[in-house]
């Protein structure tokens, strides 16, 4: 009997982080995937989780039996395969929510369907006490005891860290993996009821599999949202991705929806947001052409709309590298957004170590990795400038996208600072009616006459592409005056998100999400 506990014991573990990993994103995929969402997911699994140590001593002392442990487990097992079909109907009122920004049903709902995984998280937290009093035969050799089951639950657990987020919701989804490791603990349950209890014991409970079975058919064929338009939705290893169509045109969405990551349309190129702006950073140097512009770098190429924009202003001859850490995001941008140009080199992997093994300069580096409001920290440090300015021309420009709320310019204020440790120049502008800034850095000394002499040079030459100019007049009259000194952002001390999250609470309670509707 002991080794099979032990076996159940490393099943348990398993499943307990892969039920915590895999509500991180069944939530994510609504409510974002900030680290506001997942302090609150890992503190109440947590508390869950004592509660389920608790209790289950209190319920071994009782009766001490495998009967009653492995009942408590299988219905431990069901709970965990049932969580996301009972959250779908709370998910899809917050997803429609979060279209209308309505902060109250968004609250209500992410609490609710928190409160969905009180059941079975507590009844796995029971399992390893019930183990511990299970096992122990001599109580000279209860510590020994004890320590083998939590090495073997925590071993589980080590296991269940990886798998979902690595195998199991990039191939068969959220909704199922839930129900993947809630039957694999069912069926630990059932053959430990035949084992040391009874098959009649088991029989009163096979009911539950073909439940859980038959609900995941039922729901095999149902999107997660319903949003205005959409045509594609799926799951990669790091988001939720969402296709819509939208009065003709083209928008990939990720997590909880409210960025527009990248946007297509046939017969438009301008679209009065990020992407272009990625294009008009060299011509804040003097006498700038566009025939100089060889070679540009995307981080975060998304569907490939800057890489788009970018062909169609500086021609085919205009090589560009595309850094992009999602490869699902590479397919759709593909099949739904016509990211299929002979110039694009497509480079899936993460953005800052792609950059510094590349073996090109660039003369145009555009950061757009952002996911709002959030910048992955170890790309907006000291020494990743310094890998940008590396492998930036003399008279190249790097140009980064980030978020930032009406009145609260920490964010700005620190980045720019950070880059003006290498680049002599900062420019910042704000796109209107957005709340994204972009900070153009230039490696030699450049001022906003010498754009604005660019752009009525320019404007006379009409075998341009009209959205050079247009995007060039939209940044020069929306240029900002400056940006305050303040800290240094270092791989070793960037407070990115704790500079985030005060931003986003203090925006939400001071009623900023009326600046977006």
């Amino acid at each position: 009997m002991k080794r099979y506990i032990l076996f159940t014991v490393f099943i348990s573990g398993m499943t307990t982080l892969a039920a915590e990993l895999a509500a991180g994103r069944l939530i994510g995929n609504v409510f974002g995937t900030s680290n506001l969402v997942w302090a609150s997911i890992i503190g109440l699994i947590l508390i869950y989780l004592t509660l389920g140590y608790f209790l289950g001593g209190k319920w071994a002392d009782k009766n001490p039996t495998p009967l009653a442990m492995y009942r408590i487990l299988a219905w431990a097992a069901f709970t965990v395969g049932l969580v996301p079909y009972a959250a779908v109907p709370v998910l899809r009122s917050a997803a429609e929510a979060f279209e209308a920004l309505s902060v109250g049903i968004l609250a209500g709902s992410f609490v609710t369907v928190l409160i969905l995984f009180i059941v079975p998280v507590t009844l796995l937290g029971a399992i390893s006490p019930y183990a511990i009093r299970l096992s122990i035969e001599d109580a000279a050799k209860s510590g020994q005891v004890s320590g083998q089951i939590y090495a073997i639950s925590t071993l589980g657990s080590f296991i269940g860290t990886f798998l979902p987020t690595l195998v199991f919701i990039p191939t068969i989804g959220t909704r199922l993996t839930f129900v993947l490791f809630g039957l694999t603990l069912l069926i630990v349950a059932l053959v430990g009821l035949a084992r040391f209890a009874s098959q009649r014991e088991m029989f009163k409970l096979i009911w539950m599999p073909v439940v859980l079975i038959v609900i995941a058919a039922a729901f095999s064929n149902s999107a997660l949202k319903k949003n205005t338009g959409q045509v594609y939705e799926t799951e990669s290893a790091y988001n939720y991705i969402q296709v819509q169509e939208v009065n003709g045109f083209t928008l990939l969405r990720l997590n909880d929806g409210q960025g527009v990551h990248s946007i297509y349309h046939p017969d438009t190129l301008f679209y009065n947001g990020p992407w272009e702006q990625f294009l008009v950073g060299p011509y804040f140097y003097p006498n700038r052409s566009p025939e100089s512009i060889g070679r540009m770098a995307i981080v975060g190429l998304a569907a490939g709309t800057a890489a788009r924009q970018a062909a169609a202003v500086y021609g085919s001859d205009l090589q560009i590298d595309g850094f992009e850490i999602d490869d699902k995001i590479v397919e759709v941008g593909r099949k739904y957004f016509d990211m299929n140009l002979p110039n694009l080199n497509v480079i899936v992997g993460d953005g800052r170590l792609g950059l510094d093994r590349s073996p090109h300069k660039y003369d145009i580096i555009a950061i757009d990795a952002y996911r709002p409001p959030y910048i992955p920290p170890h790309m907006t440090t000291l020494e990743f400038f310094e890998i940008c300015a590396s492998h930036l021309a003399d008279d190249g420009v790097l140009t980064l996208n980030v978020g930032s709320t009406p009145g609260d310019r920490r964010l700005i204020d620190g980045l720019a600072t950070t880059m003006s440790q290498f680049f002599p120049s900062i420019h910042i502008m704000d796109i209107p009616g957005t709340l994204n800034t972009m900070i153009f850095a230039t490696k030699q000394p450049t001022s906003p006459d010498d754009f604005a002499a660019n752009m009525t040079r320019l404007a006379e030459d009409p075998s341009l592409d009209p959205v050079l100019v247009t995007t060039m007049a939209s940044t020069y009259s929306h240029l900002q005056p400056g940006y305050q000194t303040t800290i240094v952002f270092t791989d070793d001390l960037a407070p990115i998100e704790w500079i985030v999250n005060n931003m986003v609470v203090t925006f939400v309670l001071e009623g900023g999400l009326e600046f977006l509707q």
